[in-house]
């Protein structure tokens, strides 16, 4: 029941299917819609600098180097995945509703910031990435609304719900990118503050909605300890890993297209601007389809299909960057990988919650505890497992824009380095998750019961 005066839903419990029917359905859809919106806002004031620094040149008072546009772009990604933990706690304390409310009007700062000095000739590297620094905040948007969404789907749905929600967020990478392309073909490349002013309402409008509409739910609330409980379990890190290799893969590139091909190409803005949104488009629309595909052949097995392909996908890229390269094949193969990023990032995500399930299903089955107890003591650590993965995964994105900043001149280097991990991403998805998926702890564990039994 609903609690008017503070906005809190009581006994919230998404696998009773009757209530489920009779309307949290709608409750949770409704959320999951306003949630995609402050995110998606999160995500574009995240990655604004991957846009703005395509304005920064001589001709309107700024001489950074290609070296120093990277450190630029690679700051947000790291403040972001450093915010992603107290924010995924913050939801858990103040509820999804609340917190949304403030996540969305604390967007204000680093976009008046970048207003300001972008506007200012001259201003000095520190300073900038001081003020990118602030533009993580859009990056924490992520977790906590991953986290609060989460609880308010049964199981059978997170696959899908994730993926609507994380890549509707993700569609702001692409979406600032577009405005970035509509500024320079309308109004030049000596604008930037265009970029920004776009999203000065826009930030107004998701605190007003989420204020007015959304709910918290008391299933979000976490136990205390349950981070470091999640923390404790090793499933939690292999995840981790594998979503470097997804989302860091997909932010990281997406941040650092534009510079990639003014490096390799000696593209200009409006050509840079031109194919830098059609990959984060693709992949973000890609992510929900992920965790369908996920829900229905599993997590496990989706995603090493799909760093199978961003291995092909990475080959291909060496190809294309060879002698002279080719730019078609180059944007090709890069649109290729931010497709299959999208794929694995909701493939992997849907993994959490299966795999912690099949996990307390059958430590339940072996010890006699009762089975719904387990699960929901399951659900509540979700949560935590889900920033932490979120912070990790965010910093390949670090990772990647730094391992393109060391590579200089040719991106062949950091190439075979992204190669590699996604190599090691297949080879722990086997033998963690395929060959003997989610074993119990307890060696003598059952198996549970069809009815029970969850896909990882």
């Amino acid at each position: 029941m609903k609690s008017r005066s503070a906005r809190w839903i009581k006994d919230w419990d998404p696998e009773d299917e009757d209530a489920w029917e009779r309307g949290n359905a709608r409750i949770a859809r409704r959320n999951l819609l306003l949630s995609v919106f402050s995110e998606h806002l999160g995500f574009s004031i995240w990655s604004m600098w991957s846009v703005l620094v395509l304005f920064l040149s001589p001709d309107i008072g700024f001489s950074f180097t290609a070296g120093e546009k990277f450190l630029l772009v690679a700051v947000p990604t790291l403040v972001g995945a450093v915010l992603r933990l107290p924010y995924s706690y913050a939801v858990t304390r103040f509820g999804g509703r609340d917190w949304t409310v403030f996540a969305s009007l604390a967007l204000f700062v680093p976009a008046g910031l970048a207003l300001y000095v972008v506007q200012r000739p001259g201003t000095p590297l520190w300073v900038f990435l001081l003020v990118g620094a602030t533009a993580g905040a859009g990056g924490g948007n992520f977790a906590s609304s991953m986290t609060n969404i989460t609880n308010f789907f049964p199981q059978r749905h997170q696959g899908w719900a994730l993926g609507v929600n994380a890549g509707g967020g993700n569609l702001g990478v692409a979406v600032v990118q577009l405005v970035g392309l509509l500024v320079i073909a309308g109004a030049g490349d000596t604008h930037p503050s265009y970029v920004i002013a776009a999203y000065l309402p826009l930030i107004a409008v998701a605190a007003l909605l989420a204020a007015w509409r959304m709910d918290n739910v008391d299933a979000v609330r976490t136990e205390p300890g349950a981070q470091r409980e999640a923390v404790a379990r090793s499933d939690t890190w292999w995840i981790s890993l594998l979503y470097i290799g997804t989302f860091g893969s997909f932010i990281g590139y997406g941040f650092a297209f534009g510079l990639v091909l003014q490096n390799q190409f000696g593209s200009t803005p409006l050509e840079a601007a031109s194919f830098t949104f059609l990959g984060p488009l693709l992949g973000s629309l890609s992510r929900p389809l992920g965790g369908r595909l996920a829900d229905r052949f599993g997590g496990a097995r989706v995603t090493f299909w799909t760093f199978l392909g961003m291995s092909a996908g990475t080959v291909a890229l060496l190809a294309a960057s060879a002698g002279g390269g080719s730019f078609g094949s180059f944007v090709a193969a890069f649109t290729v990988l931010f497709v299959l990023s999208g794929l694995g990032n909701g493939s992997t995500y849907k993994m959490i919650p299966a795999v912690f399930a099949l996990r307390a299903e059958r430590a339940a089955v072996a010890s006699g505890r009762d089975t719904s107890a387990a699960l929901a003591q399951a659900r509540r650590l979700v949560g935590a497992v889900i920033a932490i993965a979120g912070a990790v995964g965010a910093l390949g994105g670090v990772a990647i824009n730094l391992a393109f900043r060391a590579a200089g001149a040719s991106v062949a280097p950091a190439l075979w380095a992204f190669l590699g991990y996604y190599a090691l991403c297949m080879l722990i998805t086997w033998a963690v998750y395929l060959r003997s998926p989610a074993r119990p702890t307890a060696p003598a564990a059952p198996e549970p019961s069809p009815r029970q039994a969850t896909r990882v």
